[in-house]
Order: structure tokens, then sequence, then C-alpha cells
């Protein structure tokens, strides 16, 4: 969803604490299941992860990313504000962020009622830029935390009434087909790293032990994975069905850490959106040229359209 969900510049790839849910639903054996059972497994999933994605954490209700600049940063409705976010329930000031080269403080405006966990807020260290830890600060129904990626802090803004809410769900997807569920095995790398791009340009080092590699339609292919330290690797990959069925980018994998023998199962039945195709205030990681797949996966989630 999720180190990255995205966390990428001097932070572990997860996607997201959003689509945990995803990686643990992803843990499969390497025997091939039932068809009913498989169809009933995949369905779950799904209604799962939709629940997960309206989830107040979830990637649906994002309605803004706002970048800071050194010093302070005016937040409210009002045109002159650094930060300007226009809604007719925002005020023309609501506060102001201060951005020191170690930390950033949130100080609410005069009149103006701003909320830590039930508690009234008038000024607060939001985040430190050692620690990557942000406290979530409310007003009505917005909500929002400090993030930093490289070199940029910006503020993740949500909106817990947002119209998408309402309107999304369902994600089109390709039918459950257990032939899209291969056995792979790992193939150790003598370099423990991959280097992964975002969408924002910037590049960083992720974990990996090796590549992961399967056989499809009589062919064998290898994908880079990255380790996040849990019981599952992440993996970023494009297929020819990029821009036209599914999102142009490329999707995500949860796959199950390799057994003792190295043998582990990859589902593209479970191949996930990124982030970014639900919003444009997400900043997704990009499956690395070697990750792209000289083929169509039809499999898994297919484009979203939110409107």
């Amino acid at each position: 969803m999720l180190n990255f969900v995205f966390q990428t510049l001097k932070m572990p790839i997860r996607i997201l604490t959003q689509v945990i849910l995803f990686s643990a639903i992803a843990i499969a054996t390497t025997a091939q299941p039932k068809a009913a059972d498989y169809a009933a497994e995949i369905k779950a999933w799904d209604a799962s992860r939709i629940s997960t994605l309206k989830s107040a954490n979830g990637w649906v209700n994002l309605a803004g990313l706002f970048w800071l600049k050194p010093g302070e940063n005016r937040f409210g409705s009002a045109e002159g504000n650094e930060l300007a976010f226009k809604h007719a329930l925002f005020p023309d000031l609501l506060g102001k962020f201060i951005l020191t080269d170690k930390e950033v403080i949130w100080e609410t405006a005069t009149g103006q009622e701003v909320f830590e966990k039930g508690n009234r807020v008038t000024r607060l260290v939001q985040f430190k830029l050692d620690s990557m830890q942000s406290s979530q600060l409310a007003y009505k129904t917005f909500r929002w935390t400090v993030i930093k990626r490289g070199d940029l802090v910006g503020i993740r803004f949500r909106d817990l009434a947002h119209p998408h809410l309402s309107t999304f769900n369902h994600i089109k997807r390709y039918p459950a087909d257990s032939k899209w569920r291969v056995e792979a095995r790992l193939e150790p790398s003598m370099i423990p790293s991959v280097a992964i791009t975002n969408v924002l340009g910037q590049t960083s080092m992720q974990n990996s032990p090796g590549k992961v590699v399967f056989e499809l339609q009589g062919k064998t292919y290898k994908l880079d994975a990255v380790d996040e330290g849990d019981d599952n690797l992440f993996i970023l990959f494009g297929d020819d069905t990029n821009d036209v069925e599914t999102y142009p980018t490329g999707r995500f994998m949860y796959i199950p850490k390799p057994d003792a023998n190295g043998q582990t199962v990859i589902d593209f039945n479970k191949a996930f959106n990124p982030p970014c195709a639900f919003s444009a205030f997400a900043t997704c990681p990009i499956p690395p040229k070697q990750n792209v797949l000289p083929l169509k996966v039809t499999a898994g989630e297919q484009k979203v359209h939110l409107d």
C-alpha cells in the first residue's frame, strides 16, 4: 500500500499499511487449489481490498498533497496562503506549518479548533525528520500527517467525507484463473539491493534477496523482489496490458517468502493497482525496467475509474 505506499526514500518499501492485509492474504502453498475454493478466495481478497482502500487510512479519501518550504507555510482556503485548499468547510486560515531542519511544527490560527487524538491543539511538533514519525491532526472531517520523500517534506491530506467514498465500490478485474498462480523459486543475488524510482523521479536502493524465477506460457521469466522484513516479498512489475487494460506504470504483488528449498508461489490474480491509480496525491514507486514482462498478464486488477 505499502513501506512505500508509499515511504520511498530512506525508509523501507511498504506500500502502505493500507495493503498489509494483501501480504497476509497472499500467503499460499504450492498445491493448486480447487476451482470453486480458489474463486471464493479471490472474491474474499477483492472484498478486503475494497474495504481497506475506503478505510480512514486508505487511498480513496486523499484530498491533497502539499510540499513545504523552509519556514512558515500558511494553510487555509484563501489564495494568499502558501498552502491553499479550496473547500466550503475550510476557513481562510486554519493555521500554519513551520519547517525547520529538524522538525515540522503546527500552529493553529486564532479562533480555529484542531485536534490530536481528541485533544485541542494550539501548537505542537507534528513531525521529527530523524524519526520519520508523524502524529495525525484533525479539523472537522479532514485529517493530515507529515511525510518525507527524499529531500521533500509534505502534508498528506485526507477528507473522511470525500465524495469518492460513496461512489467507489468496485475494481474491474480479470476473471480469476489458477493458470496465473505459478510455482517459483528464488535466485539469490550477490548484490542485496535493487534501485527503485518513484513518480517524483527520486531513486533509492531497496533491500532485495534476489530474483524470483518462474515459467509462463512455456518461457522462463525473472522479477527482482524487495524484502520488507516480514513474511512476504514485494514485487513491482509491468507487462503488455499496461496503459490499455491496466494501470500505465504497472502493478504490485506480495508473494510468500521462499521455503527452505527456495520455493514459493506467484499469484498474478492478486496483482493490484498502486495508490496512484486512486489518487493524484500519492507518491508511488515505479517497476524497474527489468521487471517489465514482455507478455500480457491478463490477471488481477485492471484500470480504476473513480468518477
